[in-house]
């Protein structure tokens, strides 16, 4: 869709994205389905390090309008910087100084374009001792203390996947950091840079465990509080099929509908006598081990008892709920998650696999290159 014709709370805005993998490619697809102009910006001849995704499946690409230049020319630098010029916010996640050496650091461009957001996005940050390290996220999540958070007791720490800082303390507080920055400059009229580092999110999601820890309330060992499976109404069981079901009735009225329906021997009504955990787990996984995960969920989807089906990636697209709400939906032959947030009013649409602009040319015209300038860079190889 034409950028002039999108309709998101963020349409009119323009935001220039240097090609990554993970969390800055998930922030460009949040931005570009809010309604912003996106274009990618990837380096001529350069390839995905170990996964290839079909065009049609490759979110990091859709919905935007995808310019590849030839950074190591100075006409590519001169392209770049004339690009950035006109847009709104640039977002990157390179290493602390990738930027800089090619000549697009923030004090180069802002100077340029005073009001500029400039969106950085690594994982240990733009300074300390650990800045120019490599990693992912779990090395992130290791040194925030998350990781060691997260598994059954007397068992090793569990990624979880890689939704907690690549994408939860990355992608999520780099647009976050990016909105608040376009708000600020609605007042001030100055851009600014945003240092969005992985590690710092991470560490910010984790925020009220830290209280909670300082308190006494929390152990620092895992598996051994309330939200880590320590407390066996809240943790998942096994099921007569060998599929599974979550328990998650924290609080006593939720508690003492899951202990009739299950049922629950009434000794066991002393929901936080740490003391009847042990034999109050064994007794719930016994009896949830006499029907399917199926079964179950249909005896408690009527309720407030907190149990659901762990459902699988195929099949969650396909819950009765996700498919009243339009939780996923389909771009070109993908199933996918919707946009989200949802506005009632500037509602956002759902990134197309197909870019919006039909090429090299209609992207440079949009912004303000005449067609000898076109021929010339599409002639010459700087940009395609």
């Amino acid at each position: 869709m034409p950028a002039s014709h999108k309709t998101g709370p963020l349409a009119g805005l323009t935001v220039l994205e240097m090609a990554g993998l993970g969390p800055v490619p998930l922030a460009g697809l949040l931005l570009c389905e809010m309604g912003a102009r996106v274009v990618r910006i990837e380096r001529a001849g350069a390839t995905q390090a170990f996964l290839v995704v079909p065009p049609e499946f490759d979110l990091d690409r859709h919905g935007r309008e995808v310019l590849k230049i030839d950074l190591k020319r100075p006409e590519g630098i001169d392209l770049l910087l004339r690009l950035i010029d006109g847009v709104d916010v640039l977002v990157e996640g390179f290493r602390p100084g990738v930027m800089e050496r090619l000549g697009v650091g923030p004090e180069t461009v802002l100077a340029r374009n005073p009001r500029l957001i400039y969106g950085r996005m690594t994982g240990f940050g733009q300074d300390g001792p650990l800045a120019a390290r490599a990693g992912h996220d779990m090395t992130y999540l290791a040194l925030t203390g998350v990781l060691h958070a997260i598994g059954e007791k007397g068992g090793k720490p569990v990624p979880p996947l890689n939704l907690v800082a690549d994408y939860g303390g990355g992608a999520m507080f780099l647009v976050m950091g990016v909105l608040a920055a376009l708000l600020e400059r609605g007042v001030s009229g100055r851009g600014q840079v945003v240092d969005a580092a992985m590690v710092d999110g991470a560490a910010m999601l984790a925020a009220p465990f830290f209280g909670f820890l300082a308190t006494g309330f929390w152990k620092d060992e895992r598996g051994s509080n309330l939200l880590d499976t320590g407390a066996p109404f809240y943790d998942t069981y096994e099921c007569a099929d060998g599929k599974h079901v979550a328990v998650a009735c924290l609080e006593p009225q939720f508690f003492a509908e899951f202990s009739r329906l299950l049922p629950l021997d009434a000794k066991f009504a002393a929901q936080y006598d740490m003391t009847l955990w042990p034999a109050m787990r064994a007794a719930i996984a016994a009896r949830i081990r006499e029907k399917t995960r199926d079964e179950w969920a249909a005896l408690f989807e009527a309720t407030d008892a907190c149990v659901a089906p762990v459902l699988s990636l195929k099949e969650a697209p396909d819950h009765p709920h996700a498919l009243a709400r339009r939780t996923h939906v389909m771009a070109g032959t993908l199933r996918r998650p919707a946009p989200a947030p949802r506005f009632s009013r500037t509602k956002s649409e759902t990134a197309s696999p197909d870019t919006p602009a039909t090429g090299l040319r209609a992207t440079l015209a949009g912004f303000g290159f005449t067609q000898a300038e076109i021929d010339a860079l599409a002639s010459a190889g700087v940009a395609g």
